[in-house]
């Protein structure tokens, strides 16, 4: 839960776009009043200094909270940001922005649909809606850039030289919600760090020339690419096959992009492959040595089809890396419990000599300052193989 007057993460607190039309009124006034926390904390709209001429106009907005009222988690040890901090990093977070601006125009072009008490109550919540709206264009002329381009650099004590990778973070496309993975998250950003600061951990030093790794649900592909350069430096040339996987055919496309920047010059095999890949519907026949995911966990079923899809995947002495983001506020609060969940139900998959698929180590680690988004309290890494 999120302490008393927090703000909560756009993309985890908005209601869905598409159940608009079915959202209370009381529903969008506060997610009106979450945004005006984040986006306009020194000033008010004008629809809420107007006084109220019905009894039942109640769709006004509350006097915004103190800017040291952003959210973070309760346990303050444990995480590095101040409140001041969390909310800032909540206002000048690009993925959360373009999540508001997208909510906030679909709210406006489906207003006479919406579910209001009353005309004055639908207009003043139109008025918040606008006045929020207007002040992502406050800064003059200067337009959102269509793409971030992003350079990682990651140090590595058994490679000659850093790794390097660019990415091309594009916006999402409006028209598909599960989209995100065209966003760089934080548990990508970490667990590439982690495998070039620590190789061995991985295994990565003990790779054969003809063993498969797959990162699922790759999205931006930030940790296949750094695997595409780790793995070669610190191998003497042995250069595994690497799939970068997704199922969204728009978040394949931008994957394929980043692939080409990463690795332009042509070789007899593609450094790393982007293919499409449905966890419902993995392929039998391929046996993987390395399976590998990053805060792809979002719902409560996404568990349970990871852990069947490795479970068909995985070679026998294989490994499979997952890091989940564990997060406090929002809707997905509590998901990330439910890979523990998980692996302790009766129809856990089975090898054919009757080994489990069990988690064998996790390892809990903390948010860093500076990186991944406001609504993140931490990481867990888990090593999951057959038992």
């Amino acid at each position: 839960m999120s302490p008393a007057g927090a703000a909560l993460p756009p993309s985890s607190s908005l209601p869905p776009i598409r159940a608009l039309i079915t959202a209370s009124e009381e529903q969008i006034t506060a997610a009106l009043q979450n945004l005006q926390k984040i986006y306009c904390p020194l000033r008010l709209p004008v629809a809420i200094h107007a006084p109220s001429h019905r009894a039942d106009k109640t769709a006004h907005l509350a006097p915004p909270t103190p800017v040291d009222s952003g959210y973070v988690s309760r346990d303050e040890a444990s995480v590095s940001l101040d409140l001041e901090e969390a909310l800032l990093d909540l206002r000048t977070d690009p993925f959360e922005r373009e999540t508001t601006i997208r909510w906030l125009t679909a709210l406006i072009g489906r207003a006479d649909t919406l579910a209001f008490s009353s005309e004055d109550s639908r207009d003043s919540a139109l008025d918040d809606a606008a006045f929020i709206l207007s002040s992502f264009s406050d800064s003059a002329d200067e337009e959102e850039p269509e793409h971030l381009t992003r350079d990682f650099l990651f140090a590595c004590p058994l490679a000659s030289e850093n790794v390097q990778v660019q990415l091309n973070d594009a916006p999402l496309s409006g028209t598909d919600h599960t989209d995100v993975g065209l966003q760089s998250w934080g548990a990508s950003i970490i667990l590439s760090e982690m495998l070039c600061s620590d190789p061995k951990r991985f295994s990565l030093t003990a790779l054969a020339q003809d063993s498969t790794i797959i990162e699922l649900g790759a999205g931006t592909g930030l940790v296949a690419l750094t695997l595409g350069k780790l793995v070669p430096s610190i191998n003497h040339g042995t250069s595994p096959r690497i799939m970068a996987t997704d199922y969204h055919p728009t978040v394949l496309t931008n994957l394929r992009t980043n692939i080409a920047t990463n690795f332009p010059h042509p070789t007899p095999r593609l450094a790393v492959e982007a293919l499409q890949l449905d966890w419902a519907s993995p392929p039998d026949a391929q046996k993987v040595e390395l399976l590998i995911a990053a805060d792809v966990v979002y719902d409560r079923t996404h568990a349970i089809l990871l852990r069947d899809c490795a479970a068909r995947m995985l070679a026998p002495c294989g490994t499979f890396w997952l890091m989940v983001t564990v997060r406090e506020v929002g809707k997905f609060e509590g998901i990330a419990a439910t890979v523990e969940a998980a692996f302790i139900e009766d129809d856990v998959s089975k090898s054919q000599d009757g080994r489990k698929l069990e988690i064998v180590e996790k390892t809990e680690i903390a948010k860093r300052k500076g990186t991944g988004r406001g609504d993140e309290k931490g990481y867990a890494l888990y090593k999951i193989g057959w038992a």
